[in-house]
């Protein structure tokens, strides 16, 4: 029976993302950590070809094209997972798509490439728009909202009638609070504590706190590969809230606390 939740394992081809940058930077490496995030159950696998770190430099789409397309290429051959391309550059979600992606996460809900919408509209594909305060560079420097729930409520329903207007179907489109996204520690906590009213606005909801600083923040843990644990507690809180679509760098743990917590929520409906 299928779970009531979705993970979406992290595929950074990059040498510079903040808790993995370079360990997966090489095509076959990549490929590899694909493979083993889907035989743990990933059911997507994400590709990404630029960090979006704080502060991070932006990335040439030539770059980005070289770093992307072959490792999407053949990680799309597998019948595990599907692939998501994670970019705001309209060529590179083209070349994705052309090699076998199916889902499109872009960080800035198509604000930097708006004509994103109608090539994922033409293809079918399922996509992800997350909000973000800015931009990696200053998304950090003193991010401030009236109603941090509110604004990023806003934000994303602005964003999924742009798509829709453009011809992505609703049942296709998630959305992503963006965790770490240009918010303080509180407006993190805020988004967590409230992810049912972001479930409210009838798209399925993604959560990607996987590693993130604040975890070290609250729990004094300042190597991002100790984080799991934090990972895992922030998810399920999530996972009760309504959320269905969760980020991870470390799949097998999530997938195991994740498939306990479904189980305790809903009985007959969470059992293999």
């Amino acid at each position: 029976m299928a779970l009531p939740f979705e993970i979406m394992g992290v595929v950074n081809v990059t040498p510079d993302s903040f808790s993995d940058g370079g360990e997966w930077f090489e095509r076959d490496a990549a490929v590899a950590h694909g493979l083993e995030l889907a035989a743990e159950g990933a059911t997507i696998l994400d590709v990404g070809g630029e960090s979006t770190r704080p502060h991070a430099l932006p990335v040439l789409e030539e770059e980005e094209l070289l770093r992307t397309a072959p490792v999407v290429r053949i990680l799309a051959r597998s019948p595990r997972a599907i692939v998501s391309i994670d970019t705001t550059k309209l060529a590179v979600a083209e070349a994705a798509l052309d090699a076998g992606a199916r889902y499109v996460n872009d960080v800035t809900a198509f604000r930097d490439a708006p004509e994103l919408a109608g090539l994922v509209a033409d293809r079918r594909a399922r996509c992800c728009l997350m909000h973000m305060l800015g931009d990696p560079r200053t998304m950090q420097e003193n991010p401030r909202y009236d109603d941090v729930v509110d604004d990023v409520k806003a934000f994303l329903w602005e964003r999924a009638e742009f798509a829709v207007r453009e011809g992505v179907p609703e049942e296709l489109i998630d959305v992503d609070p963006g965790i770490g996204f240009g918010k303080t520690l509180e407006h993190n906590l805020e988004l967590l504590r409230r992810t049912d009213e972001i479930v409210a606005l009838g798209f399925n909801v993604v959560i990607g706190v996987s590693r993130k600083s604040f975890i070290h923040r609250l729990a004094d843990v300042p190597d991002p590969h100790d984080r799991a644990p934090g990972t895992i507690a922030a998810n399920v809180l999530a996972l009760e809230r309504g959320a269905r679509v969760f980020r991870v760098h470390d799949v097998a743990e999530s997938r195991q606390a994740l498939t306990v917590a479904a189980a305790t929520l809903d009985p007959d409906g969470a059992r293999p």
